[in-house]
């Protein structure tokens, strides 16, 4: 095994070294024609253009290989990131359970297509059940709370029949994702559990439950509450909040708050913080509500890109936080009461024998 890895890396060196064979053999060509062959050596305004363009070349030749191997350092940097986002924040359906859905994330990060913000969708016997967060910070460092919070997230929504459960689970998840960072951080302190594990790190969360019948059961770990779109664009009350995971330990009851429904046709947008927190260079935050003002009726993918257009435009393309977004539409129909045929009567008990 170590000799195969050792393998690995020599075929790793190579490779990242093989733009600069050609240029540095030429270089080396060059030297020794300079200082060995006598016919260079001679004086004269032709020589030294000869001399000097054959320096010149072998540096160019020496620029570009350096570039172009960094150009593929780059591809792969990029192709690695594509891939880390398919597998933390995989494509949603474009339908789950009679809801039509869609998602997006902006990364504050230059050249990074992942962050500090997650979502997710899943149908369980309980209802669709979906998550937005965003940890604390944002691009690379953020992406271990990520991992923590989403993979517990899958595995919960599906074995626990209440949503105060889900999040529990995802409570000790990232508990132990810290203290195992605390130690990484600390290993002087190897065996002794951390004094302040979550010191410098936290989650904000919202957690959705949508039932058959449109009813919402939410919690809210200290972020923004969603938008719901009908008749109007309207901020929905979602209780009181609970701290955001990994400040302080949640209470020993956890009641969601189960007073609103999501009608057929009604659009419910998630976001993160960073959608209402963009600004201008005059300093004015997105009117996100106005932004989704515009959209009676809108596909939830054209509206995530919509929306994610129209920020990139309001900040210049520079972005202080990620920004995430994560809409579900209720596309259930309502059927109604069916009326009786007319001539049609229920047929009436049959008459007593008794008197």
């Amino acid at each position: 095994m170590i000799r195969t890895r050792s393998l690995l890396a020599d075929g790793s060196r190579l490779r990242r070294l093989a733009p600069l064979a050609l240029p540095t053999t030429w270089g080396a060509v060059a030297v020794a024609w300079k200082y060995g062959c006598p016919l260079a050596r001679q004086p004269g305004l032709p020589m030294r253009i000869a001399t000097s363009v054959v320096f010149l070349t072998v540096g160019l030749g020496m620029v570009l290989g350096v570039r172009h191997g960094l150009a593929r350092e780059l591809a792969r940097a990029r192709a690695v990131a594509a891939a880390t986002q398919q597998v933390l924040l995989r494509p949603l359906p474009a339908r789950l359970d009679g809801l039509a859905l869609a998602a997006g994330q902006l990364s504050a990060s230059r050249g990074a297509s992942v962050g500090g913000d997650l979502y997710e969708a899943v149908a369980t016997p309980y209802g669709v059940r979906l998550v937005i967060g965003d940890v604390r910070g944002h691009g690379l460092p953020a992406l271990g709370a990520v991992v923590a919070v989403l993979g517990s997230f899958r595995e919960a929504a599906h074995d626990e029949p209440e949503l105060a459960g889900v999040l529990r689970r995802l409570e000790r998840a990232l508990e132990r994702h810290l203290r195992e960072r605390a130690r990484e951080e600390h290993p002087a302190r190897a065996g002794a559990e951390p004094e302040h594990p979550a010191a410098e790190e936290f989650v904000t969360l919202l957690l959705v439950e949508v039932r058959p019948d449109g009813r919402l059961t939410v919690l809210n770990c200290g972020h923004p509450g969603p938008y719901r779109l009908g008749k109007r664009v309207e901020r929905l009350a979602v209780g009181d909040p609970l701290p955001p995971l990994g400040v302080l330990p949640l209470p020993a009851g956890i009641v969601p708050y189960t007073a609103a429904r999501l009608l057929p046709g009604e659009t419910l947008v998630l976001h993160t913080d960073g959608a209402e927190e963009a600004r201008d260079r005059r300093g004015r935050f997105f009117a996100l509500d106005a932004a989704l003002a515009g959209a009676p009726g809108e596909a939830p993918a054209a509206l995530v890109r919509r929306v994610h257009a129209e920020l990139l435009h309001h900040t210049g393309g520079r972005l202080a936080d990620d920004v995430a977004l994560l809409v579900v539409r209720n596309d259930r129909v309502r059927v109604p009461a069916q009326p009786a045929e007319p001539g049609l009567r229920r047929p009436r008990p049959a008459p007593s024998s008794h008197r």
